[in-house]
């Protein structure tokens, strides 16, 4: 039992090592990907790293709470991270064509893990502020349901709302690191050490909205000036 026990704390060690490790380079890669989003090659290389290196931090939180019963608290962000990861790129692969079966399992996995948390928090009560844990799973189920839905949307729908919901869907996802990281290093400035992050996303967000928004409106009066 005492080896079991070394090996356990052993393993529990390295797990966190490795996720502290690898959300720290996803945290690096995604910010750089941000920032030179405006030059294609190098946004896709700095985004390949980013996803990738989000699979280790995903498995490795999702172990932390399964496997060494650690932090539960975390669940909710780690899967509402790891989610809008996966359903960023799918966007991208799909390009406006209807989900496939994997498009409806994952998130289906992940309102499961969402009503697991919410079992949690009712059985165990709030560790972190409400404003943080509601939210989280809020938008969990917000962005799960109108992924199950797209199936229903129009094709034509879909490939104008890709871009909006790539970048919707990366930016929730590095938000989500950027929150768990400001959250444990600034514990004592809870909540606003993680709902201030997510503040800065949104108006991130709406901002590429808008000059997305406003590039399209210049490219159709280009072609609409150049047909007459």
């Amino acid at each position: 039992m005492l080896i079991c026990g070394i090996i356990y704390k052993a393993m529990h060690q390295i797990n966190i090592l490795i996720h502290v490790l690898a959300g720290t380079v996803a945290l690096l890669v995604g910010l750089v990907a941000l920032l030179v989003a405006s030059k294609y090659r190098w946004h896709v290389r700095f985004g390949r790293v980013f996803v990738w290196t989000m699979v280790p931090v995903i498995v490795t939180g999702l172990a932390g709470v399964f496997v060494f019963q650690r932090n539960s608290f975390l669940l909710v962000i780690t899967v509402l991270s790891g989610y809008t990861c996966f359903a960023g790129v799918r966007t991208l692969k799909l390009r406006g064509k209807s989900p496939e079966w994997i498009d409806i399992v994952v998130p289906v996995c992940a309102m499961v893990c969402g009503f697991y948390y919410l079992h949690y928090l009712f059985s165990n009560g709030h560790y972190w502020a409400p404003v943080v844990t509601v939210s989280g799973v809020g938008a969990l189920f917000l962005i799960t349901v109108y992924d199950l839905s797209r199936s229903f949307m129009p094709a034509d729908f879909r490939k104008k709302a890709m871009l909006y919901e790539h970048v919707y869907k990366m930016m929730s996802s590095l938000t989500g690191l950027v929150s768990a990281f400001s959250g444990t290093v600034l514990p004592q400035y809870k909540p606003y050490s993680q709902v201030v992050p997510n503040v800065v996303s949104l108006v991130c967000t709406l901002f590429v909205f808008i000059s997305i928004y406003n590039n399209r409106r210049s490219q159709r009066n280009v072609i609409l000036h150049s047909s007459r």
